[in-house]
């Protein structure tokens, strides 16, 4: 095969050392950012709570009063995203409107009036042998993020950055470039004024895809790696990085509606749970029904009146009102988070077999039951787990802004360190404090 600019053979090996120089270029200028992330972790980490609060109060004010070029920027995004037939909820996350605009801003002054997690203890005790302990909790140092088109996501995590001591590395995906450069933009510019390093806050956007494989093999360099998004994301990044990584998001939520559930009640919630927002991860996915629960016909014809495609197993399909939009589900349906007005549902006989298929197909994220019964919300609470149980309440409360966290990172479908939303307490880790008189071990 000849080149086609100059018509000669390709030399293999030319080819392959330019690749590896360019390789070990982008793998130089991701490791700059992480170092210069680091010393600004230094900084950031040292802040007492009034010098971040009011870095926090002064972006909110910043975001207010830059309104109009950040969503002059959003617009070009979202124009880029129709031109490239971007699906439907993609856009819905891409959006932003004065009215969220006011919503980060707020979610900001919020964060700030939250406690400093920084320097609190988890618990301190005098050893038998005099030696005064304390575990406090301390900033985890270089957090880097990666997730979908979510310019709201950028304020978030760095908002909660600042306010707990870290320095943050983003890399918010190409579909929201514009969006997330004038955002960040606003952030490093208020540090600046404030009198901390910009590099508090940095992104990779620039250096594309490669730049976010580059950054997921920084071992050593960052503290955590937390991946926001869909299930391809979370589990591109989870298979390849060799940093630490906190698992989020991916929202496979289940809704059981027992056998004693109040019919107004369960509409309600229903309607909530799948309509409001059905691009985010706390939407309902699936609807388990009771086979004796006598909300059924009216839950389901609540959902298909308010447009929801209905992929149903056979015993549910003999309860669907006429002429509802539905299909018969496999068990490709059962796994889905379709993020859209599209929700499985299956009849089930008990709580335990509600259980049975939860554990089967959950990721992990957040599980509801609508009942009257309070064995039957016992036994369910107690049978599932996931991050969230919820009793007679919509998903859509499993949100750090809902919980009073302020905002949140993500919503941890982990175990370890973090579950469920990860607020400021979860960008903490902790440092053992010994102070003695001279004691020894013997």
């Amino acid at each position: 095969m000849t080149d086609l600019v100059t018509g000669d053979a390709p030399d293999t090996d030319a080819a392959a050392a330019a690749a590896a120089a360019r390789a070990s270029d982008l793998t130089a200028a991701i490791h700059d950012i992480t170092d210069r992330s680091r010393s600004a972790a230094r900084v950031i980490g040292g802040a007492n709570r009034s010098r971040k609060d009011r870095v926090l109060q002064a972006v909110a004010v910043a975001l207010v009063q830059r309104q109009g070029a950040i969503l002059e920027a959003n617009a070009r995004d979202i124009a880029a995203g129709r031109a490239n037939n971007t699906s439907a909820y993609i856009l819905d996350r891409l959006t932003l409107t004065p009215e969220r605009m006011q919503g980060l801003a707020t979610a900001l002054e919020e964060l700030a009036a939250l406690p400093d997690p920084v320097g609190s203890a988890v618990r301190a005790q005098t050893l038998p042998n005099g030696i005064r302990m304390r575990q406090i909790r301390v900033p985890l140092g270089v957090v880097a993020a990666i997730y979908e088109a979510r310019p709201n996501v950028t304020i978030d995590i760095a908002g909660l950055a600042v306010k707990s001591g870290n320095a943050v590395i983003l890399r918010g995906g190409n579909a929201a470039n514009h969006t997330n450069a004038a955002l960040i933009g606003i952030l490093r510019d208020t540090l600046i004024e404030h009198g901390f390093p910009a590099d508090v806050v940095q992104t990779i956007d620039p250096f594309g895809r490669r730049g976010a494989t580059a950054l997921m093999k920084a071992r050593g360099r960052v503290d955590v790696l937390i991946p926001r998004g869909g299930r391809d994301l979370i589990q591109t990044v989870v298979s390849h990085a060799t940093v630490p990584v906190i698992e989020t998001g991916e929202g496979n939520v289940h809704i059981f509606l027992d056998e004693s559930a109040d019919e107004d009640m369960a509409v309600d919630i229903l309607l909530n749970a799948k309509t409001q927002r059905p691009s985010v991860c706390n939407t309902v996915e699936t609807l388990l029904i009771h086979s004796g629960a006598k909300a059924a016909p009216e839950v389901l014809r609540a959902l298909s009146e308010a447009g929801v495609h209905l992929h149903v197993d056979k015993r549910t399909a003999q309860l669907l009102p006429k002429g509802a939009s539905m299909q018969l589900a496999t068990d490709d349906d059962w796994g889905e988070e379709y993020m859209a007005l599209d929700l499985a549902v299956a009849t089930v006989d008990s709580v335990d077999e509600a259980l049975a298929h939860i554990r089967r197909w959950s990721t992990g994220h957040s599980e509801a039951i609508i009942t009257n019964n309070l064995r039957n919300a016992e036994a369910f609470v107690a049978g599932v787990d996931s991050a969230a149980v919820l009793v007679n309440a919509s998903t859509r409360f499993v949100d750090g802004g809902e919980l009073g966290l302020g905002a949140e990172v993500g919503i941890s479908t982990q175990k370890m360190h973090a579950r469920g939303p990860m607020g400021l307490t979860e960008l903490t880790t902790t440092k053992w404090i010994l102070n003695g008189d001279g004691q020894i071990r013997r």
